[in-house]
């Protein structure tokens, strides 16, 4: 076990590919975070990659971006991504960590780890990532359904704490599933957001856009990101001759189908030639692509957090969210953006208002910049969690006993 000042704690997620978007860059983060205030971890994932892989050695802690990470093979199914030689490493290894932090729910590795934790008196917490709100858990419903009857359920109730990542999150899970001991602790930015901005290069690769401002979603390409609303929303705004020559910017990678939905839909239409798709944005060149954004969009039908709405803030950069991303109110009240219903009408009217207006733009960047700084760096995060996981290791230990 570890001793009282430095916490082993295992971090157990289904994968850390980047095409899934916040939840792998978040938990990545987090770890390379905690490594400097007292924590050693470790990530136990799979090496699930949407249809293929990822490159990574098998069954042996390797560096990925920055920290400890083991990999093992996802045997079937995208969804749920079984993984045999995961779970049997989890039941083999839990017992030597203080505590572990599930991130997801309905996949096979939470749930194996969940049990090794049950088995060996380890205490676990669980982050759910939005998976217990009411909109979530009517996707696939028939699933969920049999999931949480076998699993799901018992893993929750014997959770030390339910690591919700806002306030809204909290209040819609507990309220429909009657659970308790939850926690609230948000997600950071990346460190590299608050340094100089690199070099402005996007436009550079992206010469259709020129010197026009342009709207950014940046985003995992999915129908829960309501990616299709806001499309329909810009093509009717951009037929106005006051906002004819803003662009849209949709930076991200998804399922192909859905993706060419959109660019179908964006080609329909007269002025679908001021509609940019770039694909997967990383790096320095998601960095100024962020930077260099007019407005940032987050339509969601259903967002726990919205890890992307806050990077765009701490670049200086207003946000127009729906009334489902559970980060709204903050925004709302914190002057940061805009809020609108999650309609294509109601959108509409939100981005006027916001192209409209530069001096308004500026003002509300500010405020969401100092939003951020105030409350979603990770040396605040991390001082949190490490007072819960501490707590929790402690209560652990007591139990044991």
């Amino acid at each position: 076990m570890g001793s009282e000042t430095q916490l082993r704690v295992l971090h157990v997620i289904p994968s850390v590919a980047p095409r899934y978007g916040g939840p792998s860059l978040a938990v990545v983060q987090m770890c390379r975070a905690l490594r400097g205030v007292g924590v050693d971890p470790l990530i136990a994932t799979t090496d699930a990659d949407g249809p293929g892989r990822l490159p990574v050695p098998l069954a042996r802690v390797t560096d990925y971006q920055g920290v400890p990470v083991i990999f093992f093979s996802r045997q079937w199914t995208e969804s749920f991504k079984y993984s045999a030689p995961l779970s049997a490493w989890l039941r083999k290894h839990v017992a030597e960590f203080d505590l572990v932090h599930i991130h997801a729910v309905f996949s096979h590795a939470c749930l194996a780890a969940a049990s090794a934790c049950r088995r060996w008196s380890v205490p676990y917490l669980v982050r759910p990532l939005g998976t217990l709100d009411p909109w979530s858990l009517r996707q696939k419903r028939l699933r969920k359904w049999l999931l949480w009857h076998a699993w799901v359920e018992g893993m929750l109730r014997a959770a030390a704490v339910i690591h919700y990542t806002s306030e809204e999150e909290r209040r819609l899970s507990e309220g429909l599933l009657g659970l308790d001991r939850g926690a609230v602790i948000p997600l950071g930015v990346d460190d590299v957001l608050l340094s100089d901005p690199p070099p402005q290069h996007f436009r550079g690769r992206h010469p259709e856009l020129g010197e026009a401002p342009y709207v950014l979603l940046l985003s995992r390409l999915h129908f829960k990101k309501g990616v299709e609303l806001l499309l329909r929303a810009y093509l009717d705004l951009v037929r106005e001759p006051e906002f004819a020559h803003w662009h849209l910017v949709i930076a991200g990678d998804g399922d192909a189908a859905y993706v060419q939905s959109l660019e179908r839909l964006a080609a329909r239409d007269g002025r679908g030639g001021s509609v940019l798709f770039t694909g997967w944005l990383a790096g320095s060149e998601k960095t100024a692509a962020l930077r260099g954004a007019a407005l940032f969009v987050l339509p969601s039908r259903q967002e726990n957090f919205g890890l992307a709405a806050v990077e765009a803030m701490v670049c200086g950069v207003p946000v127009l969210v729906s009334s489902q991303v559970n980060l709204a109110e903050e925004i709302k009240v914190a002057g940061a953006g805009w809020v609108a219903a999650l309609e294509r009408r109601a959108l509409a009217v939100a981005l006027a208002e916001a192209l409209s207006d530069e001096v308004e733009r500026h003002r509300r960047g500010g405020e969401g910049r100092q939003l951020v700084l105030r409350r979603f760096t990770w040396p605040t995060v991390v001082r949190e969690l490490m007072a819960l996981y501490r707590t929790v290791s402690l209560r652990g230990r007591e139990g044991a006993q």
